[in-house]
C-alpha cells in the first residue's frame, strides 16, 4: 500500500487501474463534482468498485435552511452543496450504477456528539489564534454543523457503484 498526494480532479494514475476507488467526504470541497466523479470512473478497472461518501442535502430548503447551509459553505470554504437528486443524475450521466444508499447519520452515528467531541479537543488543547484565521474559522463551524444536523438539512450518502 502506498499513499500519494495528488490533484482529485486530474489524477496522475492510468485509466482503468483500480478495482477499488474509495472517496470519503471530498467531492464537497470540490467545485466541479462532474470532473471529480468522472476522475474516480477513469481509474477505476471494469468492474471496480467505487465507494463514494459525500455531504449532501435534501432537494427543497426553507429559506432559513438554504441561509444556514451557506454560511457552513462559506465558513468552511465548501463550494455550495449538491442534492441527493443531483448527485444520481451525475453517477448516471457517468454510466455509473448505484448498487447501495444509506444514510450514517440516522443509522451509524450522531454527527452532534461527533462534532462536538472534535470541536471541544481543538478548542482545549490547541491555541487557536496561532494557528490562523483558516483553522480558527473552520472550527467556528462547528456550532452550524450541529444545527443543520439537527435539522436534519446534511445526509451522508454513500454510493457503491460497480
Amino acid at each position: 500500500v502506498s499513499f500519494q498526494v495528488a490533484d482529485a480532479s486530474d489524477q496522475p494514475f492510468p485509466d482503468k487501474k483500480f478495482d477499488m476507488v474509495w472517496s470519503m467526504e471530498s467531492g464537497e470541497h470540490m467545485p466541479d463534482k462532474q470532473k471529480f466523479v468522472s476522475e474516480l470512473a477513469q481509474v477505476a478497472a471494469p468492474g471496480a468498485t467505487i465507494i463514494i461518501i459525500f455531504h449532501l442535502l435534501e432537494v427543497s430548503l426553507r429559506p432559513e435552511e438554504g441561509q444556514l447551509l451557506s454560511k457552513i459553505c462559506d465558513a468552511d470554504y465548501l463550494p455550495a452543496w449538491c442534492s441527493t437528486a443531483d448527485h444520481v443524475k451525475l453517477l448516471e450521466s457517468l454510466s455509473l450504477q448505484e448498487t447501495t444508499t444509506s444514510l450514517s447519520f440516522q443509522t451509524n452515528f450522531s454527527i452532534d456528539s461527533l462534532i462536538s467531541r472534535s470541536a471541544k479537543q481543538h478548542l482545549r488543547y490547541f491555541n487557536l489564534a496561532r494557528t490562523g484565521w483558516k483553522t480558527t474559522r473552520g472550527a467556528l463551524v462547528m456550532p452550524l454543523m450541529i444545527e443543520a444536523d439537527q435539522k436534519d438539512l446534511i445526509l451522508f450518502k454513500n454510493y457503491r457503484c460497480n
